[in-house]
C-alpha cells in the first residue's frame, strides 16, 4: 500500500459533530486504501481516551494538545500580519516538526488536508512535491462574511477583516494544491467564484450518513414526558449558527406556538450550551438537555425536527440525520443547501417566521393527513439513502487521490 499523510484540526473521532462526522468516515476510506500518517490536534480533553481508536486505523499518528489560550494568542498576532487569525490558530512548531519528519522518513506522495487551517502544514518545502488535496469542506470565509453581517461593531469589522483575509488565503491554496473539495456542489461553485483561477481543479464530495444507525426504530426508549408533544432542535450548542438558530426560535416563532398549544415542549439537544442557550430554558416549554449519550430517541420520539439556521455553509448533518430517521424535518433555506430535497415532498420549508408559525401548526394540528406526513418522512429517508450513501460519496475523494493506482499497488504480488 501507498503512505498518505492525512490532517484534520480536530481528532477525528468520536463522529459526533459535523466535522468530526466527516474526518471520521474519511479516515475510514483512506485507511483501506493507504498507510495512512495522522496529524491532528485535540481540543477537548475527553477526547485523548479516544486516540487508541483512532491510530488502530494508521501507520503512524501524531496528537498535539490545542491549548485555548496559546491558540488566541496566535490568532491575535495574525492581526499585526494581515494574515488571517483562524489559519494562525492552528499555527505549531510540534505539528509542523512531526510533518517534516515524516516526509523526510516515509515514501508518503499523497497529502490530504481537512480544513483549511491545515494546509499551511502542506504549503512548503517537501510537501510541495506530494499530490496535495485540501478539503476546505465550507467557504469559510463566506461564513465569516455571514457573521460580519449578524454583529455589531467592533465585532462586525472584526469578522469582516477576517472573511477578506481567509478568502486570499484561499485563493492561494486553491491555486496552489493539485485538487480542492468541498461538501457540496453548491459550495464548489461558490469557491470556483471566488477562486476562478484555480476552478478546474474544484471539486465536490458530499457528506453521507449512517443510515443504518440514523433509521427509524419504534423500540427507542421516548426521552419525553409521556403524551408530550415535542419539537426538536439538535446540534453543537456552542456553535454560533446553532445558538443564532434557537435564540431566533424561541424569541420569534415560540411565543406565537406555545399560544396556540400550551403543552408543546421545545426540546434543544447537544453538547456544550452556551450560557445564552441555557437561558432559553427560562422560556415557558423550552428544555436544554445539554450533551446526551444518543440523539435517536430525542429524534424518534419528536413530532417535528427543526432547523431554522440563519448562517450556514456546506450540509447540514442534523437535517441528514432527521431525515434518516424518517422524521418530518422543518428547516430554513440556509439549512437545505446541499441537499437535493424537494419541500413539500421531502421536508417542510420556512423562509420566514410566519411561514414557520404556519408549517409547524399544520403538523402540530395534523391538518396534514397522518399518511400524508407518514409518506413524507418515507420519501425524506430514501433521498439520503440514494444520495448520501458515505462509500460511494468518499469514491469521489479516491478520485483525487489516485486510490485506483493504490488498489493496483495493493494488488501486486510481493517481490
Amino acid at each position: 500500500m501507498r503512505e498518505l499523510l492525512f490532517l484534520t484540526h480536530r481528532l477525528p473521532y468520536p463522529p459526533n459533530k459535523g466535522d468530526k462526522i466527516r474526518s471520521w468516515h474519511m479516515l475510514q476510506y483512506l485507511s483501506r486504501h493507504f498507510h495512512v500518517h495522522l496529524g491532528c490536534f485535540i481540543d477537548q480533553e475527553s477526547d485523548w481516551r479516544h486516540t487508541h481508536a483512532v491510530s488502530a486505523l494508521c501507520a503512524s499518528s501524531r496528537f498535539v494538545q490545542l491549548h485555548p489560550i496559546q491558540a488566541r494568542w496566535r490568532a491575535a498576532c495574525a492581526l499585526l500580519g494581515h494574515q488571517a487569525m483562524s489559519v494562525h490558530y492552528y499555527r505549531d512548531v510540534r505539528l509542523q516538526a512531526w510533518v517534516d519528519g515524516v516526509l523526510a522518513g516515509a515514501r508518503v506522495h499523497h497529502g490530504l488536508a481537512f480544513s483549511g487551517a491545515m494546509a499551511q502544514y502542506l504549503d512548503s518545502g517537501a510537501a510541495c512535491a506530494l499530490t496535495r488535496v485540501i478539503d476546505f469542506v465550507d467557504v469559510d470565509s463566506d461564513k465569516w462574511r455571514q457573521y460580519a453581517s449578524s454583529k455589531a461593531w467592533p465585532l462586525s469589522l472584526l469578522y469582516r477583516r477576517e472573511a477578506q483575509s481567509l478568502l486570499q488565503y484561499e485563493r492561494h491554496i486553491a491555486r496552489q494544491f493539485t485538487a480542492s473539495c468541498l461538501v457540496s456542489p453548491a459550495e464548489a461553485e461558490l469557491l470556483r467564484q471566488c477562486a476562478p483561477m484555480a476552478r478546474r481543479k474544484i471539486h465536490h464530495v458530499s457528506n453521507g450518513v449512517d443510515a443504518s444507525h440514523f433509521a427509524p426504530q419504534p423500540t427507542l426508549v421516548s426521552p419525553y414526558p409521556a403524551g408530550a408533544q415535542v419539537m426538536v432542535f439538535t446540534g453543537a450548542m456552542d456553535y454560533w449558527p446553532n445558538i443564532d438558530a434557537v435564540q431566533w426560535l424561541v424569541r420569534h416563532a415560540w411565543p406565537a406556538l406555545r399560544r396556540q398549544f400550551p403543552a408543546l415542549q421545545l426540546y434543544i439537544v447537544g453538547s456544550r450550551p452556551t450560557a445564552a442557550v441555557r437561558a432559553l430554558a427560562r422560556s415557558a416549554g423550552v428544555v436544554v438537555t445539554g450533551t446526551v449519550d444518543d440523539v435517536r430517541p430525542y429524534l424518534a420520539g419528536a413530532a417535528l425536527a427543526v432547523a431554522p439556521l440563519r448562517i450556514a455553509r456546506g450540509v447540514q448533518n442534523k437535517v441528514l440525520e432527521a431525515m434518516a430517521m424518517g422524521k418530518i424535518v422543518l428547516a430554513s433555506p440556509q439549512a437545505l443547501e446541499g441537499i437535493a430535497a424537494q419541500p413539500g415532498r421531502e421536508l417542510l420549508l420556512a423562509r420566514d417566521e410566519a411561514e414557520f408559525i404556519h408549517q409547524a401548526t399544520l403538523v402540530l394540528n395534523q391538518t396534514v393527513l397522518r399518511d400524508d406526513l407518514r409518506a413524507i418522512g418515507a420519501r425524506a429517508r430514501q433521498l439520503v439513502l440514494r444520495e448520501h450513501d458515505w462509500q460511494r460519496n468518499l469514491q469521489a475523494l479516491g478520485g483525487l487521490l489516485d486510490v485506483s493506482a493504490a488498489a493496483g499497488a495493493l494488488a501486486e504480488p510481493q517481490a
